[in-house]
């Protein structure tokens, strides 16, 4: 199977590499220390057309497959920007997916144009503070009104709240107990992310400050019934048409970092001298980086044989996850040997390794963590008993 790209794609790849190219190491740099959000390369990609890379035509998107997401996502994460540029417009790649197989067409018309033109930012609220990753155990609640539903609850890792216009929920519109399966009884929204109802905190974290992580406190959020999207109660089986895209991009993304942390520490082992020789000359340095090169490139094999599968209708739920975690822990190694490489100056901001181990890790963490993933495997590929 032929995995290198076509013209197309090569494009693709190209383009956003020349707007990342446009925000260099001390731009990234400055976000990290002040917080910002990166307005100007969102605007700048948004401008290329890229928010919509994976939308409809008809709603002005480039309506192309996951693959060409992944290629792009991992050109931006390959870049000065890292996890800060990928996360800045992550959400606009994989999360209007439910919108798009579900939505009507009035909500598509009136939601995905804004989305892919980057006049509107959303935001993801699903996780909450005391379900974590068992995400049946929500219990952010939509109640019943006369003009649609009034929402209370709490959601948690929230990325770019703090930003956003919209916000996609995922609510309980009735009770676990209520139904058959567990995953009864919730239901997917999109909505206007209204401060009147809606309590925004972002939560101080080691790295990506650029783009804030938040806790989200609603209490009595109306929401029109015109902004449910599908059927009430049915809204866990509309997430989860995301979920395998964004462990593809998550995936792709730790590869981007790895492959610039890698790059990073072979130029300064080329260039380090040491007792009279270069310190990549030193099988110590030399073998730790051919290692991590070999470990990225396999995880890239299988983040596009997921994509691949995705992409012409095929179950890939095995492959996403093996992707997510092999990279993962391919981009954590390779951001650490990268430090290590350069020493004492790893750990200065200066060289940037030290930025890009404390964004790596991001992808180790979510938006599933590596221990769920191999019970997963462990299950749906070898068969054994569930575990948890």
């Amino acid at each position: 199977m032929d995995f290198s790209y076509n013209s197309e794609q090569q494009q693709i790849s190209d383009s956003v590499e020349k707007i990342c190219a446009e925000f260099d190491d001390n731009y990234w740099l400055e976000h990290d220390r002040n917080g910002e959000f990166p307005f100007e390369f969102h605007q700048q990609i948004a401008a290329g057309g890229w928010l919509g890379i994976t939308l409809p035509e008809a709603y002005g998107g480039a309506g192309l497959g996951v693959t060409e997401a992944a290629i792009m996502m991992q050109a931006v994460a390959n870049s000065a920007g890292a996890m800060s540029a990928a996360s800045s417009i992550h959400i606009n790649i994989f999360g209007p997916h439910p919108i798009v197989v579900f939505g009507n067409d009035e909500q598509k018309q009136r939601w995905l144009p804004d989305l892919i033109e980057g006049r509107v930012r959303s935001c993801f609220g699903v996780t909450e503070p005391d379900a974590g990753l068992n995400t049946t155990s929500i219990t952010t609640r939509a109640q019943r009104c006369d003009d649609g539903y009034l929402v209370h609850g709490k959601k948690i890792w929230t990325s770019t709240a703090m930003e956003a216009d919209k916000i996609m929920l995922l609510t309980r519109t009735s009770a676990k107990s209520e139904g058959k399966r567990p995953t009864d009884g919730m239901t997917l929204f999109y909505t206007d992310l209204d401060r009147k109802y809606c309590d925004v905190r972002s939560i101080p974290k080691m790295g990506r400050a650029a783009v804030d992580s938040c806790e989200v406190f609603i209490d009595g959020l109306p929401v029109p019934e015109s902004d449910r999207i599908g059927e009430e109660g049915k809204g866990f089986n509309y997430l989860l048409h995301s979920l395998n895209p964004e462990r593809i991009l998550v995936a792709v993304e730790a590869i981007g970092i790895g492959r610039n942390a890698l790059a990073r520490a072979t130029q300064y082992a080329k260039e380090r001298v040491v007792f009279d020789r270069p310190i990549g000359q030193n099988q110590s340095i030399q073998h730790p980086l051919a290692e991590s090169w070999m470990e990225l490139e396999a995880a890239w094999l299988m983040a596009m044989h997921a994509s691949s599968l995705y992409d012409r209708g095929e179950p890939c739920g095995i492959q996403a996850n093996a992707a997510k975690y092999l990279a993962g822990e391919a981009g954590f190694k390779s951001c650490t040997q990268a430090v290590m490489t350069h020493g004492g100056m790893g750990y200065a901001k200066e060289f940037h390794v030290e930025r890009l181990l404390r964004e790596v890790m991001i992808t180790r963490l979510a938006p599933v963590s590596p221990q769920l993933i191999l019970c997963n495997i462990a299950e749906k590929a070898l068969g054994l008993p569930k575990s948890y």
